[in-house]
C-alpha cells in the first residue's frame, strides 16, 4: 500500500477532533501536578484571500513546540482565534452592502478550514472571535476599569478614580473636569491622520498601506478618545531587561518609548497681536547649546501658530498648513527630505541672554512629539543647520572640540561653523555662552540646568517619543466604547451590569459624511436615556481601534467561556505568562507595546498576578515567492497551502518549511524543495510498511538492537531534543539528523521495532500525520501525542574514535585516529612521534606542547 497523505491526513484530522486529543489540562483542579506550557501564535486576522504559505511558517513552529512538550510531561495550552475586526472587512462591507459580521464569519471559516488541513493541535475548544459579543464584553470592561482609573505618581501605578482626592471647594463641573484630566481613558483635541475617501482615522502604520491604494491622508485635529501609556514608558523600558526577547525587538521597542533626559526651556513670545504674555515651552538634551539658539520652530497645526501670526503673513502660513496637513509624518520627518519653513511675523526672547530669534513653522516638527516646537541651533544640529542655510538663518558655534587648541584652530572651526561647511553634535567646551565659556559639556550642563530652575525659565526633565495612544477610530466594525454624552458636554460610563453594548443589526450602512462614524447616522442607535438619571444621551459614536482586542486575548484563551469574570484569577496565576509566542517583526513594537501596557494596567489594579505577559518572544522570518520577491496577488507570485498540501500533503509543507532554514531568516519558496521532503516521507513509509500488503515490514523485530544501532538512535534523540529545546528554532539541522537515521537504517538488514518507534516519536511534532498512522501500524493504540519522549543515554552518545590534528607552530602537519577520550599523555606521544612532525621539530627547541583533547596537539617550537 503506498502512501497516501490525502486520506492519512484526513483521518487523523478527524481523529484528533473526535478524541480531544489537544483539549487543555485542568490545572485548577489541583490534581495535575505536571508543569505549566502556554504556546501561542500571534492570532490571525482573517481575509477573504485565506492564507498563504508565509503565514503557517511560525504557527508550525510553535506547534513543533507544543507536540514535544506534551510528550516531555507538560501540561499544555496552545490556543487559537481570530482578530476580526478591522479596517478591510468593513471596507468590503459597505462595497457589497452587507453586514460586516457576514464577511467575517466567512474570512474565519476560510481560515479555519485551512488551519485544521495543517494538523495543528490547537484546542479548538478554546477558539476566540475579538468581534464576538461575548467576547467584546470584556474588551469594554477593561476600557471601563482604564477609564475609571488614574496613575498615583507617588506609588508608581494605576488606582481606581474613587481613591483620587478631590480638592475642596469646586463646583460639579469643576469636579467633573479634575477626575476627567485625571482618568487614564481621556478626551482631547488632539492631531490625527484623516482619510476623507474612508472617512476614518488611521494609524501611522495603516498610512502607507492606504496612500499606495491611492487614497488620500491629511492631518486634522479632533477630538479623540486617548490612553495615558506615557505613565507606563519607564516601567515597560526597566521590565525589557527580564524578558527572553530577541535583543533587536528589544531595542526597537526602547527606541520607540524613546526615553531622554534634558531640559524644559521657556522662551517668551514677542508678537503685535498677542495681548498678554504667553511662552514657547522646548525640551532639548543638549540645554547647554542654548545660547546657540537663533530661532524656534513651531509644529505648523501648534496651538500657538494662528495666536501669534501677523496678517502679512497670514496667507503664506495658512498656506503652508494647508500643504503639510495632506503629508503623512512618515513624509515630514524623512531625513533626507528637503527643509521648508514659513516666519509667522513673531519672535521669541532667549531667556539666558535675551535674545530676540524669529519664530517659524516647519513641517518637519511634529505637534504629537515633545512640545510640538523645538529651539534651531544650527551649529550643532544637522537638521537645523540644513535648515538655517535654506531660509538665511543666523549660525553660532556654541561648543569647540575638545581637539581644538589654538587660537588660529578656534578662528577656522568659528567660521567653518558660521558658514555651515562644519556641523559639531559631540561634546567638548562651552564658547559664546556668557557665564558658560570655558566648561565641559558635562560642567555646562549641569550648570545651566540649575541656573533655568532658580531663574524659573525652565527645568530638568525626562522626555519621551511615546506619545499617549490615540484609541478613537470612525468605523462601524469595531468596539463599541460604553460612554454616553450629555447635551450639556459632560459624559459618563455605562454601568457594568449594561455590558456588553452591542453593534446595532442592520442590513447595511453608510458613511456619515460629518467625519463621524457611520454609527453615527443610527439615530436609533446613538440616542439612549440614560439609566440612572432619566436624561436624554448621545451614545459614543467612535469605536476602539482593531488592536483593543488583541491587546489581552492571551488571557482570555485561558478562561473562554466565563461569563462572570475575564478571566479566572487562579487560571491567570496557574497559567501565565506565556511561556512561547510566535508572530512577525511587524508587531514587534507596537501589538506589543499595547498588550504589555494594558496588562500592567490590570496588575496594578490585582486582576493578574505577573508583571510581563510574555516571557519569550520569537519572530519568524518572510517567505517569499518563488521570484525571490514578496508574495502578492498583484505579481502573481503568491503559493496557496491548499495547492501544496493536494499536491504533496500537509506533512511535507510543515516538515519543508522548518526545513528551509533558520525560522527568524527570509527565504524563498522551493517546489523543487518541497519534492525532497515529500521523497523523504514517501521513504519514511517505505522504511516501515510493505507496499504490496500494506502490513509492516518482516525485517523489523522485537530483538534487542545491536550497539551500532543503540548508537545511531541515541545521537539522534540528544540531536534533536537539543536543537527543539535550544530556543533558537533552527529545525532544520534536526531534521536534517532525522534524514541521516533513515538512511542508516535502510542499511540495516534487521531494524528493532522499539528503534523505529522512538524515530517515528521524533519525526511526529514536525510531521504528525504519517507517525499517528506508522505508530499505529505498529499495533499501538493511543495516539502518539500521549507517548514520552525517548531520552538519550550518555554511554551510547560517545564516539569509539576521533581524529586528532597535530600542529607545529599552529599549522597542521599530520592528522591522527585514535581512541575517543584518549589521555593527553599519550596523546602528546603520538604527536612527537609522528614521522612527519618528526622531521619538522629535529633540531629544534620545544618552548611547549598544547593539547586539547579529541582535537589536537600543538607543538611550539623556535
Amino acid at each position: 500500500m503506498k502512501y497516501d497523505f490525502t486520506e492519512i491526513e484526513k483521518k487523523w484530522q478527524k481523529y484528533w477532533d473526535d478524541n480531544k486529543t489537544f483539549k487543555t489540562p485542568d490545572l485548577s483542579s489541583g490534581k495535575n501536578i505536571k508543569p505549566k506550557y502556554y504556546a501561542l501564535d500571534m492570532f490571525p486576522y482573517p481575509s477573504g484571500d485565506g492564507l498563504h504559505v508565509g503565514h503557517p511558517e511560525g504557527y508550525t513552529a510553535t506547534d513543533i513546540i507544543a507536540r514535544y512538550k506534551r510528550m516531555k510531561g507538560f501540561s499544555v495550552i496552545h490556543p487559537m482565534g481570530w482578530d476580526a475586526f478591522g479596517l478591510s472587512t468593513e471596507q468590503y462591507a459597505m462595497k457589497m452592502g452587507i453586514h460586516p459580521k457576514i464577511r467575517t464569519a466567512e474570512c474565519v471559516a476560510r481560515f479555519k478550514q485551512q488551519l485544521k488541513a495543517i494538523g495543528f493541535s490547537y484546542d479548538w475548544e478554546r477558539e476566540i472571535n475579538t468581534t464576538d459579543e461575548k467576547y467584546y464584553k470584556w474588551t469594554q470592561w477593561i476600557f471601563l476599569k482604564i477609564f475609571n482609573s488614574y496613575y498615583d505618581e507617588a506609588e508608581g501605578r494605576a488606582k481606581p478614580i474613587t481613591e483620587l482626592k478631590i480638592p475642596e471647594g469646586l463646583s460639579e463641573r469643576e469636579k467633573f473636569d479634575f477626575l476627567n484630566s485625571n482618568r487614564l481613558a481621556y478626551l482631547a483635541e488632539v492631531p490625527v491622520n484623516w482619510c476623507p475617501d474612508l472617512a476614518t482615522v488611521l494609524s501611522n502604520e495603516e498610512v502607507p498601506e492606504q496612500v499606495e491604494k491611492g487614497y488620500k491622508v491629511i492631518r486634522r485635529n479632533m477630538k479623540q478618545w486617548n490612553l495615558r501609556i506615557t505613565k507606563y514608558a519607564d516601567r515597560m523600558l526597566k521590565d525589557l531587561d527580564f524578558l527572553d526577547w530577541p535583543n533587536n525587538i528589544k531595542e526597537l521597542q526602547r527606541n520607540w518609548i524613546g526615553r531622554s533626559e534634558g531640559a524644559s526651556l521657556k522662551f517668551r513670545i514677542k508678537s503685535t497681536v498677542l495681548k498678554e504674555d504667553k511662552f514657547i515651552e522646548v525640551f532639548t538634551t543638549r540645554p547647554d547649546t542654548i545660547f546657540g539658539a537663533t530661532y524656534i520652530i513651531l509644529a505648523p497645526e501648534h496651538k500657538l501658530v494662528n495666536e501669534i501670526t501677523g496678517a502679512e503673513n497670514e496667507e503664506r502660513i495658512t498656506n503652508y498648513r494647508k500643504t503639510a496637513e495632506i503629508k503623512s509624518d512618515l513624509e515630514r520627518t524623512e531625513l533626507s527630505k528637503e527643509k521648508t519653513g514659513e516666519f509667522t511675523g513673531a519672535f521669541a526672547v532667549n531667556p539666558v541672554n535675551g535674545a530676540e530669534i524669529p519664530i517659524l513653522i516647519a513641517d518637519y516638527v511634529l505637534a504629537s512629539y515633545g512640545t510640538g516646537a523645538i529651539m534651531g541651533v544650527p551649529g550643532h544640529d544637522e537638521r537645523d543647520q540644513e535648515f538655517a542655510r535654506k531660509l538665511g538663518l543666523e549660525i553660532v558655534p556654541v561648543v569647540i572640540p575638545q581637539e581644538v587648541k589654538t587660537e588660529e584652530e578656534k578662528r577656522i572651526f568659528t567660521e567653518n561653523t558660521k558658514n555651515g561647511e562644519v556641523c559639531f553634535s559631540g561634546e567638548g567646551f562651552a564658547i559664546n555662552s556668557g557665564f558658560l565659556d570655558g566648561m565641559s559639556t558635562s560642567e555646562a550642563i549641569e550648570e545651566i540646568n540649575s541656573h533655568i530652575e532658580k531663574n524659573g525659565i525652565g527645568k530638568k526633565t525626562v522626555s519621551y517619543k511615546l506619545r499617549d495612544w490615540l484609541f478613537s477610530r470612525q468605523r462601524f466594525w469595531g468596539e463599541p466604547f460604553p460612554i454616553i454624552h450629555f447635551e450639556d458636554g459632560t459624559f459618563k460610563a455605562l454601568d457594568e451590569s449594561e455590558l456588553p453594548l452591542t453593534l446595532p443589526d442592520i442590513d447595511s450602512y453608510k458613511q456619515s459624511g460629518t467625519g463621524e462614524s457611520p454609527l453615527a447616522t443610527i439615530e436609533s442607535w446613538v440616542n439612549t436615556v440614560d439609566k440612572e438619571s432619566g436624561r436624554k444621551a448621545r451614545r459614543e459614536t467612535n469605536t476602539m481601534p482593531q488592536w483593543a482586542g488583541s491587546c489581552w486575548y492571551y488571557l482570555r484563551f485561558l478562561d473562554p467561556h466565563n461569563d462572570k469574570i475575564f478571566c479566572d484569577p487562579e487560571k491567570e496565576k496557574l497559567w501565565m505568562p506565556v511561556d512561547l509566542y510566535i508572530g512577525g517583526s511587524e508587531h514587534s513594537v507596537l501589538h506589543l507595546i499595547y498588550a504589555r501596557f494594558w496588562y500592567k494596567i490590570l496588575y496594578d489594579l490585582g486582576y493578574v498576578s505577573h508583571t510581563e505577559p510574555f516571557k519569550k518572544l520569537f519572530n519568524q522570518g518572510m517567505i517569499l515567492g518563488e521570484d525571490g520577491v514578496k508574495m502578492s496577488k498583484s505579481r502573481g507570485n503568491v503559493i496557496n497551502p491548499d495547492d501544496v498540501i493536494r499536491e504533496f500533503g500537509a506533512d511535507s509543507m510543515r516538515l519543508f518549511e522548518m526545513f528551509m532554514g533558520p525560522l527568524e531568516a527570509t527565504k524563498p519558496w522551493s517546489t523543487k524543495g518541497i519534492e525532497g521532503l515529500s521523497r523523504f516521507l514517501n521513504r519514511v513509509w517505505r522504511l516501515v510498511t510493505d507496499e504490496n500488503t500494506g502490513l509492516v515490514k518482516s525485517n523489523i523485530t522485537n530483538e534487542i538492537p545491536e550497539l551500532k544501532e543503540k548508537k545511531l538512535l541515541h545521537k539522534t534523540v540528544k540531536k534533536v531534543t537539543e536543537d527543539i529545546e535550544d530556543g533558537d528554532m533552527k529545525f532544520n539541522t534536526a531534521i536534517s539528523y532525522l534524514m541521516v537515521m533513515v538512511n542508516e537504517m535502510y542499511k540495516m538488514e534487521k531494524i528493532c521495532r522499539s528503534t523505529i518507534e522512538n524515530f517515528i516519536i521524533l519525526l511526529s511534532p514536525f510531521s504528525p500525520h504519517i507517525c499517528e498512522e506508522l505508530w499505529e501500524k505498529l499495533g499501538n493504540k493511543n495516539s502518539i501525542q500521549f507517548v514520552s519522549w525517548p531520552l538519550f543515554e550518555q554511554q551510547y552518545i560517545k564516539e569509539d574514535s576521533v581524529t586528532v590534528v597535530f600542529q607545529v607552530n599552529g599549522k597542521i602537519r599530520a592528522k591522527m585516529e585514535v581512541d575517543y577520550d584518549t589521555a593527553e599523555d599519550v596523546l602528546e606521544d603520538h604527536a612527537l612521534y609522528n614521522e612527519k612532525i618528526l622531521k619538522l621539530i629535529m633540531g629544534k627547541q620545544i618552548i611547549k606542547v598544547i593539547t586539547i583533547k579529541n582535537k589536537m596537539v600543538n607543538i611550539v617550537v623556535k
